[in-house]
């Protein structure tokens, strides 16, 4: 049976953009750039784990579609520019941060407060100004992972809480990506294919991070259909025989490391103990008389 040829050469460029990445993938298979290219673009839009925001609580409103004294934007121009941050959460839970600021100024992302769990990445994101010394706006902004996009309408566990405002959430990393595939020559043939993907982030994640976790998944998937189940509990199993030995291994050396210390602490005691048993014993013993042996006499009958 022939074989498909693989690409055998792989290059990662910069883009003329911020956060974008130009891979070229040569030389293909005819016809398999544009197989490879679409489905790895819809992975990489779809498919990569994220951050985003997903509900605010905002002082002195109730829902989206007030104003709040002395701010030049209304309820629903904040939520549009908080949902425009760029995070990385290091939990699975949801995290609530806080924004307080007062007096006359520009907030931005940058007045929010720190939590270990969050990093935000555009610091500099305006979000509302305040147009008076005697305004202040505070924020609850709660934010989570996730997949792909979420609307509203799909939020399970929808919070009852006066003033909180749930937010439709992209958590995609990947904001665009472009496909183009070119014909190249190799050897005679002139009809072989080199894919070139344009992956573009929102700066959480580099392209290159973005390409790669979308192959791993890929991978994944098709895997599952051939069925390789045998094979991953094969590789699971010699991984946990590996962990057993290794442990099993620490526990003589320090078997063996502890008995010869407690050697070294008992030798004067086992010399003592050998000078002991080498001393010859008296015999205290009592000599036990001899049975004499021979037949038992007969006794007389009395009658006789």
């Amino acid at each position: 049976m022939e074989k498909i040829a693989k690409p055998s050469k792989i290059e990662f460029k910069k883009g003329t953009r911020s956060n974008e990445g130009i891979v070229s993938i040569e030389a293909c298979y005819p016809g398999y750039g544009i197989t490879l290219g679409n489905s790895l673009r819809r992975i990489l839009l779809s498919s990569l784990s994220g951050a985003a925001v997903v509900g605010v609580k905002i002082k002195g409103a109730d829902h989206e579609f007030m104003t709040i004294p002395h701010i030049k934007e209304d309820v629903l121009e904040i939520i549009l520019n908080l949902k425009q941050l760029k995070l990385k959460i290091f939990s699975d839970e949801e995290i609530k941060l806080d924004l307080e600021a007062a007096g006359k100024k520009k907030v931005k992302a940058g007045d929010i407060s720190k939590n270990s769990q969050v990093e935000i990445i555009n610091k500099d994101l305006a979000i509302a100004n305040i147009t008076d010394m005697t305004g202040s706006l505070k924020i609850e902004i709660y934010v989570s992972q996730g997949k792909g996009y979420r609307a509203i309408e799909n939020i399970e566990d929808k919070k009852s809480e006066i003033g909180h405002i749930d937010v439709d959430a992209a958590f995609s990393p990947v904001k665009s990506v472009g496909i183009k595939v070119e014909n190249v020559r190799v050897g005679k043939m002139t009809n072989w294919e080199k894919l070139i993907l344009d992956i573009v982030t929102d700066g959480t994640i580099t392209p290159k991070e973005a390409f790669e976790k979308s192959v791993k998944i890929l991978i994944d998937q098709f895997r599952a259909l051939v069925g390789d189940k045998k094979r991953d509990k094969e590789e699971k199993d010699d991984q946990v025989k590996k962990d057993e030995e290794g442990d099993k291994h620490e526990n003589t050396k320090t078997r063996k490391h502890e008995n010869t210390k407690s050697q070294e602490e008992d030798k004067p005691e086992d010399e003592d103990k050998k000078d002991k048993a080498e001393e010859p014993k008296e015999d205290v013993s009592e000599e036990k008389p001899k049975k004499k042996r021979g037949r038992p006499k007969k006794i007389a009958n009395m009658n006789e």
